[in-house]
């Protein structure tokens, strides 16, 4: 790494900084090419005049253009200080050149659409198509499933957003679909979730998952995460309605308030049954929910599929409630469901970082088991961060609960004193993970007093209440930084192996560039 300064002299004698570039020499792997990142700032009009104590007064406001990071050439002609070299300059007509070549538009086509994991429909593109990952996926109710998803862009309105798809499974032969209307009240670049988000949505979906799928991070079909190291065979249909706002501050705050009524049907292995009349039937859900959510200092990064977070030292609290509405559109429950998580990260200074999320809810009310509170699970090869990787599908039903996850990433701390293994730098990595929870007598259906209640469900095969004196334990010994992408990690239950369908250990993995 190289940096360059430059300092001029005022009118009166002031010198300040006027050139301040950075050249950074860049390799991934040894049979790669290098690539060389040069930052180039200039900084002129100076003014030490004194400032308007008014301006210190109140929030800090930013107004920010939509387009501000997608200018065209003739803005960047009229305004860059430092002139583009030759070779800079035929950039765009060396890249036409290529795209000229025989084949060569069809392989910059299918590099690009596999990063994205988006297929652009033109250039400005209005409409974009994926995620591709999804379109080919499969599950215990639908066998082979196909997908066909699509996205519109700020290039068609930089206000309003439509989005949606439609699929069907080739073994039930059902038809799903989610259409979804987002309208922004501020300009975006390119997608509605780019920060700060402010905006209205509108959405309905018809479709089938496991109770499970909520927790993931990702798409529920993203064909990667559709192999799992457990039979996923307790699915449900859901038919759901739902409008949401969202509003995010500057500073950090956000807050989200929703209506959403649903109905679950259940298919597969999974079954509702009241104890008054132990026939299968369905459950309809009505329910407002509000969230404040407080991260300081948080920073984003878009994509075409999320946006990732890039400075995870800010410390983020949340804190929900869900009401269900009984009586309003349909819904059978009346309940009341407070959740509270906090995440932050510690600096251990040359022992690298540590990662501590605790997270917290209480069901209120007497509810079937299907409204209970579910272990963050996940049943996929692929880490998911903040789940429990040996948890099966509904494992633990309780009706309040604290979940700690705790990871230490050493960054090579102790690899580094290993020869060959510092000259890999692979990072090593160790986690734990707990649960404590507690199910009340009365959402316990087990109990001889709740005998031929109406509201109580049979549990689920596979479930479980866990002895509220004993928390649920599981550890993580992983390398990462394998390759510079590829994260491994041996996931070990501690406890609760005497249950059935207990999973003792496992090894799972993910792809993540980290620096």
């Amino acid at each position: 790494m190289k940096v360059e300064q430059e300092f001029t002299m005022l009118p009166d004698s002031t010198w300040v900084l006027t050139v301040d570039d950075m050249i950074a020499e860049l390799k991934v792997a040894n049979f790669l090419q290098k690539a060389i990142v040069i930052r180039t700032t200039r900084l002129s009009d100076y003014a030490f005049d004194d400032l308007p104590k008014q301006l210190f007064k109140g929030k800090a406001r930013e107004v920010k253009e939509a387009d501000a990071m997608m200018r065209d050439d003739s803005f960047w002609d009229k305004y860059r200080q430092v002139h583009l070299t030759k070779s800079e300059s035929k950039m765009d007509a060396f890249v036409h050149n290529l795209e000229q070549i025989k084949g060569f538009k069809y392989i910059i086509f299918g590099a690009k659409a596999f990063i994205e994991n988006f297929v652009e429909t033109g250039n400005p593109s209005k409409v974009d198509i994926g995620p591709i990952n999804t379109m080919l996926t499969s599950n215990f109710v639908d066998g082979f499933r196909t997908r066909i998803t699509a996205q519109t862009t700020a290039k068609l309105h930089k206000q309003l957003f439509l989005s949606g798809y439609y699929a069907h499974g080739w073994g039930s032969h059902k038809n799903y679909y989610k259409g979804e209307f987002v309208y922004s009240f501020n300009k975006k670049e390119y997608l509605p979730r780019e920060f700060p988000k402010r905006t209205l949505t509108l959405m309905s979906t018809y479709d089938v998952c496991s109770p499970s799928d909520k927790f993931m991070h990702t798409d529920k079909d993203n064909v990667f995460t559709s192999f799992k190291w457990a039979k996923v065979d307790k699915m449900m249909f859901y038919n759901r309605q739902q409008v949401t706002f969202e509003r995010e501050e500057d500073w950090g705050f956000k807050t989200t308030v929703g209506l959403k009524t649903e109905e679950n049907v259940p298919c597969g292995e999974l079954y509702f049954r009241p104890l008054s009349t132990l026939e299968n039937t369905k459950i309809r859900t009505t329910e407002l929910r509000a969230e404040l959510r407080f991260a300081p200092g948080e920073t984003f990064i878009n994509t075409k599929q999320r946006r990732l977070k890039i400075n995870l030292d800010a410390p983020v609290f949340t804190v929900s409630h869900t009401l269900g509405l009984k009586d309003v559109l349909g819904g059978d429950y009346r309940y009341n469901y407070t959740e509270a998580s906090i995440y932050k990260r510690f600096w251990m200074n040359s022992w690298g970082k540590i990662d501590c999320y605790v997270r917290g809810g209480i069901q209120w009310d007497k509810v079937p088991f299907p409204l209970l509170c579910m272990p963050e699970t996940n049943l996929s090869y692929i880490i998911q961060d903040f789940t429990f990787q040996l948890v099966n599908n509904m494992e633990f039903l309780n009706d309040r609960f604290v979940s700690a996850d705790i990871g230490w990433d050493f960054n090579g701390k102790l690899f580094n004193r290993i020869p060959l293994i510092k000259k890999l730098k692979w990072r090593e990595y160790i986690g734990v993970k707990c649960l404590w929870g507690s199910l009340s007598d009365k959402n316990n259906p087990y109990l001889p007093q709740n005998a031929g209640d109406a509201t109580l469900m049979e549990f689920p095969g596979g479930a479980y209440i866990m002895n509220s004196k004993t928390p649920y334990v599981e550890m993580a010994f992983g390398i990462h930084n394998i390759f510079k992408i590829i994260h491994v990690e041996y996931a070990r239950r501690l406890n609760y192996l005497d249950l059935p369908t207990a999973t003792k250990h496992g090894v799972r993995f993910m792809f993540r560039m980290t620096f």
